[in-house]
């Protein structure tokens, strides 16, 4: 019996530290103004990078944490930091929330998807852009531009890993509409006819009510939205990994130019940010998910992080298990140390990493769920 289970403890332990070995995916950040976090294991370091974004970006690892490629939405470079052939003109936009989002091609080990949204519901809309990232001597290099799906959009783009585990649904919103679109990417590439959910807010008015973030649970059965403007709110929404349909629209309202996004690792919390009408008055927002009713999430609201700096921008959830808050133009992101914690137990720091010489703006990368299987 001892035995066995010293068998169990090492297989365990084994398992672990492959499943830990196997997530470098999103090890490397490239964001803001040239500003960069290289992570491993633990630990996190400021780098820089020829990035320079006012909001959105997009960068991609391989399982090991080996960079292979990051863009602004506009700028492709390589893993020399170097522009890829044909890397630049994408239709992104430098100052749109999620300008950017990079997908590996199911069932191919050397094509990427880079999807990009254009700014404020413009007229260059959703796209996609193809990289082979065998060429160039595994560097890269683009081989299709610029693919059009549709126009005009929000600035909101993610994905979500397909119940299936090999195939993904790239999610984005129609302007003037309350429609999610739902694409699904598979081993024959990008089906460009969505599946459409007319559901929840429509997005939609004046073209800066096309701000914020949209992004997934991790365990990807649900989305939440952040719809900017004076008079703005969150929005939680049910998703179908199986048939890309969006469903169930929760509204938490009353929160000045909503913004960022982002669940706690266990899924128990969601976290906005808020930055008060004009700004000046950046907030971070718990909400249990847990609480009950949609009215009891609701009421479960808590601020659990303010700021010196007058906007609070993107959160995006680290390889070390702490939710990074972007602070516009400032040498420092705040840290929610323990995300899945309640209230004040979560530690929030303002000035909780420095970026070195290099400053974040309003945005962090952006990653799909269900990245690493």
């Amino acid at each position: 019996m001892i035995k066995l289970r010293h068998i169990a403890a090492v297989a365990i332990l084994s398992f672990s530290s492959f499943a830990a070995a196997a997530q470098g995916e999103t090890s490397n950040w490239y964001f803001g103004k040239g500003a960069g976090i290289i992570f491993s294991g633990d630990s996190a370091i400021a780098t820089s990078s020829k990035l320079f974004t006012e909001e959105g970006s997009a960068t991609l690892s391989d399982a090991q944490g080996n960079l292979l490629l990051y863009t602004n939405g506009i700028t492709v470079w390589n893993r020399d930091h170097k522009v890829m052939p044909n890397g630049n003109g994408l239709m992104g936009g430098k100052s749109s929330t999620q300008s950017a989002l990079i997908l590996p091609k199911p069932g191919s080990s050397n094509i990427y998807y880079i999807f990009t949204t254009d700014i404020q519901a413009q007229s260059n809309g959703l796209r996609y852009t193809v990289v082979d990232m065998e060429k160039q001597e595994g560097k890269g290099d683009i081989i299709s531009r610029n693919n059009f799906m549709i126009a005009p959009t929000t600035e909101k783009l993610t994905a979500v890993r397909h119940s299936n585990g090999r195939d993904w649904w790239v999610i984005a919103h129609r302007w003037n509409s309350n429609g999610y679109m739902s694409y699904l990417v598979n081993e024959q590439g990008v089906e460009t006819k969505p599946v459409v959910s007319m559901v929840g807010t429509v997005h939609g008015g004046l073209n800066r009510k096309a701000i914020g973030y949209l992004v997934p649970s991790p365990d990807g059965t649900k989305l939440a939205a952040a719809l900017w403007d004076a008079e703005s709110n969150f929005e939680v929404l049910d998703f179908d990994r199986s048939t890309g349909e969006v469903a169930n629209p929760m509204l938490l309202k009353g929160y000045q130019e909503a913004y960022g996004v982002m669940f706690s690792p266990d899924g128990s919390k969601l976290y906005g940010t808020a930055n008060g009408a004009g700004g000046g008055k950046a907030q971070i927002v718990q909400f249990d998910m847990r609480a009950g009713s949609a009215d009891a999430i609701a009421k479960s609201a808590v601020v659990v992080g303010t700021s010196k700096s007058p906007h609070f921008g993107a959160l995006q959830l680290g390889p070390d298990g702490k939710i990074y808050v972007a602070r516009e133009d400032s040498y420092y992101l705040g840290v929610i140390n323990n995300p899945n914690a309640q209230g004040e137990a979560v530690k929030y720091v303002d000035d909780g990493f420095r970026l070195g010489k290099n400053k974040s703006d309003l945005g962090l990368p952006n990653f799909p769920q269900g990245l690493s299987k």
